[in-house]
């Protein structure tokens, strides 16, 4: 099975060193290829009677328009899209391991990722004491250069990504959140944003609707793990999820009602192979990884054999 690799365009360099690899390792001229080309060069390529299948990872408005040229074509396709992911704290969870959790599950690679937590949706009886935590870790987190060991949070990838994040945070702010910390840019070279932590956020909010990549998380109060569940499905997202309590059995009852991908119970919400790992509603389609991941790739044919003789 051979591939062909259209790589985001601040990546060039990743995507290349990737075909390397593959020569490195032996493999015959071809399976692997990088296409250094414009986004536009893309609906030729997936139309090409060569190409049986298409997998992206990337934004929903993407995701959209390559499902439109698959469709088209009669291309089976695996959406990977983005991702507002709730983080749920219910009275009894174990505050000192969540917190932690919460942490690293927000801010790891500054924020940058589908399935970080985003949403923080905690039970009103221990709101307080978690977000006293939580703010309190995050003003600690060592921002600086990503190849010194002590540093927590590093740049975001690019200029207009760092402006969307503001503008989202500002707006929300005009709305009604409260800012604990952060909500501005640093100066210092490189596209930096101090961690940011929003509270009271509500559903009317452009931090609940939208997804926010980068430093920045939401914390909204509900009254109880019904609520909780509901807020959470209250997105057209549905990639991961998080769910904080010390009774696995009620967990797993719960966790049945949340709509998404994959619901990690005392825990953070990782891309494993040995698990599948993909959305629903608008965090796309079809799953990667594990068992049906490698099966979305392969055609299922049926062979009947009759009587050799009469």
């Amino acid at each position: 099975n051979t591939m062909l690799l259209k790589h985001a365009s601040n990546v060039t360099g990743c995507a290349l060193a990737l075909e390397r690899l593959f020569g490195d390792l032996g493999f015959p001229t071809g399976v692997f290829q990088t296409m250094v080309l414009s986004g536009r060069a893309v609906a030729p390529i997936i139309r090409d009677d060569r190409v049986a299948a298409i997998t992206l990872t990337g934004s929903e408005s993407t995701g959209s328009s390559v499902a439109a040229v698959a469709g088209q074509a009669l291309k089976k396709l695996v959406l990977e899209l983005g991702g507002s992911d709730p983080f749920i704290v219910l009275e009894d969870a174990d505050l000192d391991r969540c917190v932690e959790t919460a942490v690293r599950a927000r801010f790891q690679n500054a924020g940058q990722s589908c399935i970080a937590a985003k949403r923080f949706i905690v039970v009103e009886q221990i709101a307080r004491t978690f977000e006293e935590r939580f703010v309190a870790a995050i003003r600690s987190l060592p921002v600086g250069d990503p190849l010194r060991t002590e540093t927590r949070i590093g740049p975001m990838a690019r200029a207009d990504l760092r402006e969307d994040l503001h503008d989202q945070i500002n707006a929300s702010a005009q709305q009604g959140a409260l800012l604990a910390t952060g909500g501005h840019a640093l100066e210092t070279p490189g596209f930096f944003y101090a961690p940011t932590v929003l509270l009271r956020v509500q559903p009317h909010m452009r931090a609940f609707r939208e997804e926010v990549f980068g430093p920045a998380a939401a914390i909204i109060r509900v009254p109880d793990a019904a609520t909780a569940i509901a807020t959470a499905n209250d997105s057209v997202y549905g990639l991961g999820g998080s769910l904080w309590t010390g009774d696995v059995d009620r967990a797993k009852q719960l966790a049945a009602d949340i709509e998404s991908g994959q619901v990690f119970i005392n825990g953070m919400t990782a891309s494993d192979p040995r698990l599948p790992f993909g959305g629903v509603k608008r965090s796309g389609y079809g799953r990667e990884l594990s068992w049906f991941g490698i099966r979305e790739f392969v055609n299922v044919q049926t062979v009947w054999i009759g009587p050799a003789a009469s």
